[in-house]
């Protein structure tokens, strides 16, 4: 277990390895999940040899921002990466086609998930510090005692 002498790197070490964690956690995100859709939803792109109209032409939002429905994200490749679509039409091809795109609600409640979690590890960390400067105090102290009771 870990010795009394030396503890401090490694409870600093743990502190931020709590905190990142907590971080990826209280954002909502799946590190490894999120990663892979996004990496699938690029070489869906890729692979099509078609390219979007919106992103060689100019667009017009015609419904905004929106979660996908159930149905919608068994049947439209874009709902995947985040769960939100917005239909463009493009001013040049008349077509209609779907974009991903990130909700402005969902991303200032993983905004503020995020501050609430550092502040919880910055008030644990906190704790710890005080509790270790007690404890550090409480030994400087039983040595002065020690030595004073040897003279």
């Amino acid at each position: 277990m870990w010795s009394r002498r030396g503890a401090g790197p490694r409870c600093c070490a743990l502190c931020a390895l709590l905190g990142a964690l907590c971080a990826l956690l209280g954002a909502g995100l799946r590190p490894v999940t999120a990663v892979a859709a996004m990496a699938a939803s690029e070489e869906r792109r890729s692979a099509s040899p078609a390219t979007p109209c919106w992103r060689r032409e100019e667009f017009v939002v015609a419904r905004e921002c929106g979660r996908c429905s159930g149905f919608e994200v068994k049947s439209i490749p874009e709902c995947g990466p985040t769960g939100f679509v917005e239909k463009i039409s493009c001013a040049a091809s008349k077509r209609d086609e779907y974009k991903s795109c990130r909700s402005a609600v969902l991303e200032a409640r993983i905004f503020w998930r995020f501050v609430g979690s550092m502040m919880c590890v910055a008030a644990a960390c906190a704790v710890l510090v005080v509790w270790r400067q007690r404890a550090l105090d409480r030994r400087a102290l039983e040595k002065v005692r020690k030595q004073i009771e040897s003279i």
